[in-house]
């Protein structure tokens, strides 16, 4: 046997399995979504066998991208697990014949509770797909496996489905790479909200200059200091703007002499800034924004710190 043709079919099969399911993106699909997004409570997922499974995967993904969600045993559902099952939930019932006797056991529970049932099985005639609120056809013309028993491409176009819906979720809730963030705290994901502007920040020599300043000081200031920008001074100390080398470039082209031309006249004022406290990925959030590479850092309105782009870089954060 040629093993290395066999594992080719193997992904053919498996990719053709998905590939299929772009027939499912209809309207139904679309219901689906709409019901999940405005689910009050968790979207509970349940499959037994193979099912279980990947729907363990679709409730964790679900999860980390910002739909609470949980998965269910059905066998387990019908010896007391059951009453994790709220009013305000949306059941996602998992099985390729739509006929598996535990997830069926399942169904009088859910609708007496008068919870929304979304069915994602191979058989659009089954007793699941007729109890679902909404049935996503999951079907595949033959499993990868050279018995056809073995779920396969069943279990790949399973769970290619439960991306689909959580990517769609994703994007209709306005999740954003800081929330991301914030639901992978540990590891490399999570290195943006482990670390705060403070601890990354540049807190010595800092560029700073007053309003009154003459400009051709402060660009001496700035080339110095190798930052791209100086932070302006009010007469109490406090944070009243920035010069920037943009700035810098506008003041040139607008003024034929600049002798004589006081920072105030050309800085930005009233500047982005933040606080020793805010998270390093909330600072990466803003500076790809506003397209900002450095941002002073404040304490009671007074500059304490400034945070380059390069120092998030050098993080790991961005």
């Amino acid at each position: 046997m040629d093993l290395l043709k066999l594992a080719k079919e193997v992904l053919d099969i498996e990719a053709g399995a998905v590939l299929r399911l772009k027939d499912s993106i209809t309207d139904d699909f679309g219901r689906a979504i709409e019901l999940l997004y405005a689910c009050g409570g968790r979207v509970v997922v349940t499959g037994m066998g193979k099912s279980g499974l990947i729907g363990r995967k679709i409730a964790a993904t679900l999860s980390s991208t910002g739909t609470p969600s949980f998965y269910l045993h059905p066998a387990e559902s019908t010896h007391g697990d059951s009453g994790a099952i709220t009013r305000n939930d949306v059941v996602l019932a998992i099985s390729n014949s739509g006929e598996t006797e535990e997830l069926l056991n399942l169904l009088p529970l859910i609708k007496r509770f008068g919870v929304p049932i979304i069915g994602l099985t191979g058989n659009t005639d089954s007793t699941l797909a007729k109890a679902s609120d909404v049935a996503l056809d999951i079907s595949v013309e033959k499993e990868a496996c050279p018995l056809n028993k073995a779920p396969t491409a069943s279990t790949t176009a399973t769970l290619a489905m439960g991306d689909a819906i959580a990517v769609c979720l994703l994007e209709k809730r306005g999740f954003s790479e800081e929330d991301f963030l914030i639901f992978h705290p540990g590891g490399a994901l999570g290195k943006g909200f482990l670390y705060k502007v403070g601890d990354l920040m540049r807190k010595d020599n800092l560029p700073t200059t007053r309003e009154d300043a003459l400009f051709g000081d402060t660009i001496k200031l700035i080339t110095e200091h190798r930052l791209g920008m100086a932070i302006v001074l009010g007469a109490d100390g406090g944070l009243t703007g920035i010069l920037t080398d943009g700035d810098i470039r506008r003041a040139l082209m607008k003024h034929g002499d600049v002798k004589g031309l006081r920072v105030k006249d050309v800085m930005t004022a009233n500047p982005k800034r933040l606080l020793a406290g805010d998270y390093a990925a909330s600072a990466l959030n803003l500076m790809e924004k506003h397209s900002i590479t450095v941002l002073p850092v404040v304490q009671d309105g007074k500059p304490v710190g400034v945070i380059h782009i390069h120092d998030l870089l050098k993080a790991g954060v961005a």
